[in-house]
């Protein structure tokens, strides 16, 4: 009987150290961190002309041929329910969701081959919000977008050199292309 009532008593103890850390303790350090940092709490929200025009970890939708696209997402760029499509690679619906976005591109990029489509212009994120895309990707688009704006394919392509974001430390991840600030510059680049 001794044993039973050492064992219920550890596991209340365990459970009660368990609600305090995980209700009190840890929401109050994730509520301090996100005093410290404000901007990161709010997502990084970008200003342009004293007005928030998006924000720089959550994507949005660029469908105009004079902008640089983003990667598609499964969740309509909606934040409130981040999320992935959950299709498995040999699932037929993903399979022809990744070729009808093939085409596409293909119909509004000239002379863009199949086999030239970076594969985070047909598949979306985890998250269904990647604000960012490939150098690779970013360059696919140039040729439509200096048809559409009437610029010069190198001027473009120095434009998105010049807006390439480097791997954290210069050592994880790729480079990648935030295609909100890449279209931002796009437009003071036309003003210019």
């Amino acid at each position: 009987m001794k044993s039973f009532l050492q064992t219920i008593r550890t596991n209340l103890i365990l459970l009660l150290a368990t609600v305090l850390f995980f209700g009190v303790v840890f929401p109050i350090v994730i509520w301090s961190f996100g005093q410290l940092f404000p901007r990161q709490t709010e997502g990084l929200p970008v200003v342009k002309n004293g007005n928030v025009v998006g924000f720089e970890n959550v994507g949005q939708s660029f469908t105009d041929s004079k902008y640089f696209w983003e990667r598609p997402s499964a969740v309509n760029y909606n934040a409130a329910s981040a999320g992935a499509s959950n299709l498995g690679p040999t699932n037929p619906a993903l399979l022809t969701l990744v070729a009808s976005r093939a085409d596409t591109l293909i119909k509004y990029n000239p002379g863009l081959e199949k086999s030239d489509i970076p594969v985070d212009m047909v598949t979306s994120s985890a998250s269904g919000l990647d604000p960012d895309i490939t150098v690779q990707a970013a360059y696919m688009q140039i040729p439509r977008i200096a048809l559409a704006r009437g610029i010069s394919q190198n001027e473009l392509k120095q434009l998105v050199d010049k807006n390439t974001g480097k791997p954290l430390l210069y050592l994880f991840g790729p480079e990648h292309v935030n295609v909100l600030e890449l279209n931002l510059a796009l437009d003071e680049f036309k003003t210019n």
